[in-house]
């Protein structure tokens, strides 16, 4: 089908249009964009003024760090009880075996 002299006449009487409707849809868009900006960023000024919710003290306040440190000064003197109670099984460990006091001291030279 060919475009006929009376078809490019219609064409371009209606370019002007056209382009409008063009032009109209690019700044649509960036309009739309810059709406949204707006919005997210009014959106982020109200989250800094806003005031945030404290937790309740009685939930995890004061007393149970309290508590946390006398658990682990509690652990701590379990730990050195543990140490102490080593210590003196090495040392019965020790006084259970007989040391020759000669071992090590003398060089055997003879061949």
């Amino acid at each position: 089908m060919a475009i006929q002299p009376i078809d490019l006449q219609t064409l371009f009487t209606q370019m002007d249009k056209v382009a409008k409707t063009q032009t109209a849809q690019r700044e649509g868009q960036a309009l739309q964009q810059a709406i949204q900006g707006v919005q997210l960023q009014k959106k982020m000024d109200e989250q800094v003024k806003a005031v945030n919710e404290t937790r309740n003290i009685g939930e995890d306040g004061v007393e149970k760090v309290k508590d946390r440190e006398k658990q682990t000064q509690n652990s701590g003197d379990e730990k050195k009880k543990e140490k102490e109670k080593q210590e003196t099984s090495e040392e019965e460990e020790k006084d259970s075996v007989i040391f020759d006091p000669r071992l090590g001291r003398n060089i055997d030279i003879s061949l």
